[in-house]
Formats: structure tokens, C-alpha cells, sequence
């Protein structure tokens, strides 16, 4: 049959794990196969999952029996054996990505109907492979809605910042407590905080009520950064999420010097300077501003003009 495969991007990566029921109804994940190579890497073991059992026609199931039959050929090889798939991945560089406790590479295979996610670990002791399967249509639709973000907002709909589906934010509670949870896109006015459903409007009231503060932690942002304080001529340190900076005892002394310094340890980080900008305006003016992102500056960070967004209630 005809297919392609290609590397996952990094938005479908997300797809190739467990889901809510809201997701999986969302984006139509008709169900998932695990498989492992067995100890001697050559055996080919699998199981079957339902998720959406009335998605799972004659029609499906052919498909992926002919979709898995190429893989496991000489053709593609990806899932011939743990040695073939780990050749497979490892010439595919870009089909790597920090899964949850170890590099894990990614592939998606289309038909005209069906997109299969492939999510691979050719490692011995551990399943080597899971594949989620997908209405193609529904996955398409809903990834591209996701990829708008997900809205935060104040009880009366005045927008406060928005993040990336799968990013991450941290909610403050009144008794000083931190709770930082994973977000994900249902739809333009539902999301998931962690484990749990809220309409947007809902969960602005609630951490109104509360007493609570929300603040996003952006996933392309850095968990810390170098910054020049020119007031003490010395080097600092900005942490994500957190107000004001640390002092070090590291001086360049001139204060031409030590900024310098600061630009070169950021860059030795592998930090561009639309990142460090964004550091540094979260740090002062709050991280749920527009100018605690990265997407405000250019590539010399320097500001740019914001995009106007219009939004439906």
C-alpha cells in the first residue's frame, strides 16, 4: 500500500503518549499498539489498546495490519528488529526527542485516511515501540487549532498571556504554596490544567476566588540566565518563574567588560538573545507580560511589534 513516513514534528510528539478522553475525542485516537522485540531483539510482540472502539472499522484495522507488515520489511525496517530500528532512528537525527526518561525517536506514517505516530526506544528491557492511531483528518484539524495556543484570561475575557499547547504553567496559591501544572488545548475556550477540565472563564474565576496568581512558564524560555547588573557592576543570575535576580561574585571589571562576560557565558548556554531580553523583562515586570517571551524580539533582541489577535467569546 502507499504511505508516507516522515519524522514527527515537535507538536506531534504530544500525540504519542496517553490523552484525556477529551483529547483522544477531539483529535479521534481510535486506539494503540505496543510492541517489544523480545530479550534477543529479533521476536516481535504486541498489544492492542482501544480508545475510540466505534472508530475501529474493518477498513482501520487492514490498514494498520498493512502499515506495521511494511515497517517490520526490508523496505523501511523501522520495526524489523531492535538492531534495524535503532539503525533507522539513528540515521534520522531529526527524529529524536526527550521523552520521559530517556532520547526517543518519532515517525508518522499517512494513508489517504489514517495517520499512525510511532513513537520508538530501541533499548532492551524496555517496550521499543508504541504506535497511536488516528482519524487523520481529526488529528490535522485539531493540531492546527492547538497550535494558536492556549488563552489565559481574567474573569471579565481581558486576555493575560498565552502559551503553547503542552507548555507549562505555575499557579501560586494564597498560603504561599507552588503548583506548577501541565496545560493542554481542548478547544478555543477549554483547556486541561494538569488532570483536570476547565472552561477558561471558569478557571480565571476560581483562581480570582482563591487568591491564587498564574504565571506561564515557557518552554522556550531557559531555566536560568546571565545578566549585567549595572548598578553593582556584576554578573547575576535570572531563574524562570522567579522575581529579581541572585548575585554572583563574578566581575569582567570594566562594566563594558563585565556586560561582555555576560554575553558570552549566555552564549557559551547556547541562549539567544531574544531569550535573554525575555529573561530579563520576566524577571522585572512579571512573566505573563509580552515581553517575558521570546517571539517579542528579533534575533538581536530587539523588541518587535506585536501581532493583533482577534478572538471569539
Amino acid at each position: 500500500m502507499d504511505f508516507v513516513i516522515n519524522p514527527l514534528t515537535e507538536a506531534e510528539c504530544k500525540y504519542t503518549y496517553a490523552q484525556s478522553t477529551q483529547i483522544e475525542g477531539q483529535t479521534g485516537c481510535i486506539g494503540h499498539l505496543r510492541g517489544d522485540f523480545g530479550s534477543g531483539g529479533n521476536e516481535f510482540f504486541t498489544s492492542w489498546f482501544d480508545h475510540r472502539r466505534d472508530l475501529k472499522t474493518d477498513q482501520f484495522k487492514n490498514e494498520l495490519d498493512e502499515v506495521i507488515n511494511a515497517l517490520r520489511s526490508e523496505e523501511y525496517g523501522l520495526l524489523k528488529s531492535r538492531t534495524d530500528m535503532s539503525q533507522y532512528a539513528k540515521s534520522r537525527p531529526d527524529s529524536a526527542f526527550e521523552g520521559s526518561y530517556t532520547t526517543e525517536y518519532g515517525f508518522r506514517a499517512d494513508t489517504e485516511k489514517y495517520a499512525f505516530l510511532i513513537r520508538c526506544n530501541p533499548t532492551r528491557g524496555d517496550y521499543n515501540f508504541y504506535c497511536y492511531c488516528y482519524v487523520r483528518e481529526w488529528l490535522d484539524r485539531h493540531m492546527e487549532k492547538a497550535s494558536r495556543g492556549i488563552r489565559f484570561i481574567t474573569p471579565d475575557y481581558k486576555e493575560k498571556f498565552i502559551i503553547p499547547d503542552g507548555d507549562k504553567i505555575r499557579i501560586a496559591l494564597s498560603d504561599g504554596e507552588q503548583l506548577d501544572r501541565t496545560c493542554r488545548y481542548i478547544n478555543e475556550n477549554y483547556l486541561e490544567v494538569g488532570s483536570n477540565l476547565y472552561h477558561i472563564c471558569e478557571f480565571a474565576e476560581r483562581m480570582e476566588q482563591n487568591g491564587n496568581t498564574v504565571i506561564p512558564l515557557r518552554s522556550s524560555l531557559p531555566e536560568q540566565c546571565y545578566v549585567f547588573v549595572q548598578t553593582e557592576n556584576c554578573v547575576g543570575i535570572v531563574k524562570k518563574g522567579e522575581s529579581g535576580f541572585y548575585r554572583t561574585d563574578i566581575q569582567g571589571g570594566k562594566p563594558s567588560e563585565t556586560n561582555a562576560l555576560v554575553n558570552e557565558m549566555n552564549e557559551k548556554l547556547g541562549l539567544t538573545k531574544a531569550q535573554v531580553e525575555a529573561m530579563k523583562a520576566g524577571s522585572m515586570f512579571g512573566w505573563g507580560t509580552p515581553a517575558a517571551d521570546p517571539k517579542s524580539y528579533d534575533k538581536n533582541g530587539i523588541p518587535v511589534k506585536p501581532k493583533q489577535k482577534d478572538y471569539e467569546r
